[in-house]
């Protein structure tokens, strides 16, 4: 097993450079407390052109490739962010892009991936994980870039953390959902570097706790995951990431459905910011937390592609179908 080197700030600073026109600055907004409490601040990483942080990982590592690794078209796998940041890239370089998603993906995301101009090819979940664990990407001709290993990915995820210290530089505490690992393993290398007090914690759905399961056994364990966020429905950590991750790292927590749908909730109606459900998991860890545990916090909302459908049935409390 090949170990995967933190990235560092001058890559995540190049990174920057090659993002300059693509990506917003997103600006670190005070969750809206009724006291004027200010303690924790919000990413809003919703307001990308794709409605996620991915389009940093994934413009970043699609530039970096050579153009005859681009013609013959972009590949990944994934529940939905990750596939509508491919579909615009792919349209930005005039190249095709396709993207293998579970037949569960929320059916914006799928539409959301064919009108950027994506492929979207769904098959069952276990097929996913199958296609990534054999490595079955190496048997086609598509540039296939991995959502959580590749290095490429991750460096331009920790792009998120130069401007974090940079516009909060005496935060203490930022709370980073975790799937498979690209956004962590990006962003608290930068966070780590540029500030090493800083406290990075992995948030994960109760019912999804791959990172959660595997520290506490201490190597690479496989989960259930059935939960609301989609975005982070990974059920287990690579034997490539979990190294890197652990030593990132400074808590895991986990994150009830109820909570998550409370944060939805709260970012929608005193925010204004319409999140997913792994977009609101960071959100609901930090409620969930102390403030003299936590300090001055950053919580990464990462994404807002959530169903309407879904969204409505939350902010009325109804069930979920």
């Amino acid at each position: 097993m090949t170990e995967i080197k933190r990235p560092t700030v001058a890559e995540c600073e190049a990174a920057a450079e090659r993002l300059r026109n693509i990506v917003v600055r997103s600006p670190l907004v005070p969750l809206h407390f009724y006291n004027g409490s200010t303690d924790i601040l919000l990413k809003p990483e919703i307001h990308q052109v794709v409605g996620s942080f991915k389009i940093r990982g994934v413009f970043n590592a699609v530039a970096c490739l050579h153009d005859d690794e681009r013609q013959n078209g972009l590949s990944t796998v994934s529940a939905g962010n990750t596939a509508q940041a491919l579909a615009w890239v792919g349209r930005h370089f005039g190249v095709p892009a396709r993207s293998i998603m579970p037949q569960s993906a929320p059916a914006s995301k799928v539409e959301a991936v064919r009108a950027y101009g994506g492929i979207p090819i769904l098959v069952p979940t276990e097929e996913v994980f199958r296609f990534l664990r054999e490595h079955a990407w190496e048997e086609e001709p598509y540039a296939f870039i991995h959502p959580w290993t590749n290095r490429d990915v991750m460096i331009g995820h920790g792009t998120m953390g130069l401007e974090i210290i940079a516009d909060c530089p005496e935060v203490d505490s930022v709370y980073i959902p975790v799937g498979g690992g690209g956004l962590i393993a990006g962003l608290g290398s930068a966070l780590k570097a540029l500030k090493p007090s800083i406290r990075v914690i992995a948030v994960e759905p109760q019912r999804c706790p791959s990172f959660y399961a595997s520290r506490a056994a201490g190597k690479p364990t496989t989960v259930e995951c059935n939960t609301i966020c989609d975005g982070v429905a990974v059920p287990y950590i690579t034997q490539e990431m979990y190294p890197l991750i652990d030593g990132l790292a400074d808590d895991a927590v986990l994150v009830p459905e109820d909570a998550v749908r409370s944060a939805i909730e709260r970012l929608a109606s005193r925010n204004k910011i319409v999140a997913e459900g792994s977009g609101a998991l960071a959100t609901a860890a930090a409620l969930a937390t102390p403030q003299d545990q936590r300090g001055r916090t950053v919580c990464i909302v990462t994404g807002g592609s959530i169903d309407m459908e879904k969204l409505t049935a939350i902010l009325s409390d109804a069930p979920l179908s």
